[in-house]
């Protein structure tokens, strides 16, 4: 198991009420994180549509989780 930091933002934080949790998970990459705390919290998004951030670096979905990382989920942002 590790704990790691999740933000979300935009769609996500509405669909999760908060923007930010500690997460406790035994997932091994980012991808499984996702694909686990969609079915929790009924997130809407697919990963394909988001992007991800792992210490303030963007990241590929497949990076291996490691305790105390600070994961960011950002879906696309419409503007005008």
């Amino acid at each position: 198991m590790v704990r790691v930091h999740v933000s979300y933002y935009a769609l996500l934080r509405e669909q999760r009420g908060v923007s930010a949790e500690e997460v406790e998970t035994s997932a091994s990459n980012a991808r499984q994180l996702y694909d686990e705390l969609r079915e929790r919290h009924r997130f809407t998004l697919p990963g394909e549509r988001l992007r991800l951030a792992v210490n303030g670096e963007f990241a590929d979905w497949s990076v291996t989780l490691e305790d105390g990382q600070r994961l960011a989920l950002i879906p696309p942002v419409a503007g005008g």
